[in-house]
């Protein structure tokens, strides 16, 4: 085929160059037809990526097969499907811009609301929003984008030039606002960890030790619960009185949470019963409970207290141990946890019997 160059260089004069046989310009026409096909699948990503993917995968799914013999019927049931695949094209690009103009549309109508209630906050500049509010309003009716956006950064510019004079002039406000919301924050957490904490033994109460036991359950993971119930505990209250007792528990619990791993948790259960939560299986929950049998388990000091002499007393403790199944609740799982330890209780009293 003679390029276009070529022709042009040609001399008027001369006679134009024969034409190409029939054959060859039905096979240039066809490598230009693929060529537009899978150009117009191009452009259509560039217009609108969206939804111009979908169009050139169509293009290029009827373009492919015109690398194969060509038959009449297959040229016009191409051009019916490509003119179908625009039709398609078009209506979804359409709905998508028409979309992201409604998307534009509600912000500058939040935006107007934003501007409206920091008017009614500051009455100062009241004037100034309702008059911004009011032509936001009106960009919002405009159907071309380019308008809209042109008025809309006009418009954002002249609220940030408000916004920033009104942050100016109640600087010192905010400061003092910011210190109270900080003070109220750290009394909350005081508070909240306050509701979290046995008020005796300074340990996790039962509260949270049930909140912790749940977060596991609805993540599925694996975890073992411990309840301990001391053996003769009233024997002090009854001996040495309830202050003594009190001193008891406290002395307790801090060696209770200082024998297990950072990862676990220790709580007061109630009473003279405490519980641990240990994230793994019942083989190490087993080590763990030996641990607590060797290290915390045993002679305790107990001070004189309100008149009362030094004592000492031995702590036992009957243990149930229990692991999380799939599927269980928290209150089936303390009860066979409980049921272990209580089996354990008569166990220890039918020996000393």
């Amino acid at each position: 085929m003679i390029s276009l160059k070529k022709y042009l260089d040609m001399q008027p004069d001369q006679p134009p160059p024969p034409q190409p046989p029939v054959n060859d310009l039905f096979l240039v026409v066809l490598e230009s037809y693929r060529a537009v096909l899978l150009a117009m699948g191009n452009s259509g990503v560039r217009a609108c990526p969206a939804s111009g993917s979908d169009l050139q995968h169509a293009l290029a799914s009827l373009e492919r097969p015109l690398f194969a013999k060509l038959t009449v019927p297959l040229i016009k049931e191409t051009e019916g499907q490509v003119e179908e695949r625009l039709r398609q094209w078009g209506e979804c690009t359409a709905e998508y811009f028409k979309t992201k103009a409604d998307e534009v549309k509600e912000l500058l109508l939040v935006l107007a609301r934003t501007a409206e209630s920091m008017g009614d906050r500051d009455h100062r500049y009241a004037n100034h929003f309702s008059e911004l509010t009011a032509r936001l309003h009106t960009i919002a009716d405009l159907d071309d984008l380019t308008e809209v956006r042109s008025s809309l950064v006009k418009q954002a510019t002249e609220l940030k030039t408000y916004v920033d004079q009104m942050a100016l002039d109640s600087r010192n406000s905010v400061a003092q606002l910011q210190t109270e919301v900080s003070t109220y924050e750290t009394r909350l957490r005081a508070v909240e960890q306050l509701a979290l904490q046995d008020s005796l033994t300074g340990i996790a109460n039962r509260r949270n030790i049930e909140e912790r036991i749940e977060w596991r359950i609805a993540r599925k993971q694996e975890f073992c619960v411990v309840i301990l119930d001391l053996d003769r505990f009233k024997q002090v209250n009854d001996n040495f009185g309830h202050p003594a007792g009190d001193n008891l528990l406290q002395q307790f619990s801090q060696e209770l949470r200082s024998n297990v791993r950072s990862t676990d948790l220790v709580g007061r259960w109630g009473g003279d019963e405490f519980i641990m939560v240990l994230d793994c299986d019942l083989t190490v929950a087993k080590s763990q409970c030996e641990r607590v049998e060797k290290w915390v388990l045993g002679e305790y000091t107990i001070p004189a207290v309100e008149g009362s002499k030094e004592a000492k007393f031995k702590v036992r403790a009957s243990m149930g141990l229990a692991q999380w199944q799939a599927g269980e609740t928290m209150q089936e799982l303390i009860t066979r946890a409980d049921s272990t330890m209580y089996r354990e209780k008569e166990q220890a009293h039918s020996q000393k019997a």
